[in-house]
């Protein structure tokens, strides 16, 4: 029986796995890129975890052999903890892929358009306070 609990266990151990992840080769990346201000640490991540997701999420619909803990290790928790953008990512792509472009469009829209400006009104928020 699986319960929320093992769940959660699952998630959690992916998670700290990911994130480690994420540190690594972001530092790893900036070390190599040319000297400037481009993230290109935070880009590499984000587009190995897009290739990822894709993979793993094609990969386990082709062949559905994982298990319930396994899929939560993967996908919430190490791809989770490496990069939310893999997610957003994936489920764009799926949204067009079943064409429901206007949904695929408002939810890149959405994301990178309320996103930013989640960004300013949380710098705002903290110089008011």
């Amino acid at each position: 029986m699986r319960t929320l609990a093992t769940e959660m266990l699952w998630v959690g151990a992916g998670g700290c796995v990911g994130s480690v992840l994420r540190v690594l080769m972001s530092r790893l990346v900036q070390r190599f890129a040319p000297a400037g201000v481009f993230p290109a640490g935070t880009l590499v991540v984000n587009i190995v975890g897009c290739f990822a997701i894709g993979l793993a999420m094609e990969w386990m619909l082709l062949r559905p052999v994982a298990t319930a803990n396994t899929r939560a290790f993967l996908f919430l928790g190490l791809l989770g903890g490496f990069t939310t953008f893999s997610t957003f990512g994936y489920e764009s792509v799926a949204l067009a892929r079943d064409a429901q472009l206007l949904h695929a469009a408002g939810n890149v829209l959405l994301h990178v358009v309320v996103g930013l400006g989640a960004v300013v009104a949380g710098a705002a928020l903290a110089r008011a306070i």
